[in-house]
């Protein structure tokens, strides 16, 4: 089982007015096809982030996803979107509405054992949104490491009580945040 801490760096955040763009480093210890199945297939997002339905994996193909409730959700959202980069094994980029803006997953080749996962999300909102954001994310992505070593992740990742603390932390050191 992989420790989700050692794989997950810490959020940070780069802000102009009200533009922000998240970003995440993963190092995962699984092969590439494996990774790019979980961030860039219908089958694969379904385990960790939510259903993919329409999922057309090539750049102006649509896109809408189910997202399963994480941290402070309590219904599953639906999101639709185009795909707006794709490079097989390397970048898969989705474009949403409903003001989730640009999400982008940038696989880069292993090193040792672990495939490097580059995480992006653009959008706009208010620095509570950015905190929201940053949160929701780093709960999806220990979702993520534990699909990719095969437990079952379906579901809400951590009770309300542990969302908060971890929105807390990000909060308290400002999500590092840059201007």
């Amino acid at each position: 089982m992989t420790d989700a801490h050692s794989v997950i760096e810490r959020g940070t955040t780069e802000t102009r007015g009200d533009e922000h763009v998240l970003r995440f480093t993963l190092r995962l210890p699984h092969p590439v096809p494996r990774v790019w199945a979980a961030v860039a297939s219908s089958e694969g997002l379904a385990r960790w982030l939510g259903a993919a339905d329409p999922f057309e994996p090539y750049i102006g193909g649509a896109v809408t996803l189910r997202l399963a409730p994480a941290g402070q959700e309590t219904e599953v959202r639906t999101v639709s979107g185009t795909v707006t980069a794709w490079d097989v094994e390397r970048v898969a980029e989705y474009t949403l509405d409903s003001g989730r803006g640009r999400t982008r997953f940038h696989l880069e080749p292993p090193r040792g054992e672990d495939v490097v996962l580059r995480f992006t999300n653009e959008f706009r909102g208010d620095d509570a949104r950015r905190l929201d954001r940053l949160t929701d994310w780093h709960s999806r992505f220990e979702r993520l490491a534990a699909a990719l070593d095969g437990e079952a992740a379906a579901g809400p990742d951590r009770p309300p009580a542990g969302w908060r603390e971890l929105r807390e932390s990000y909060g308290a050191d400002d999500g590092g945040k840059q201007f």
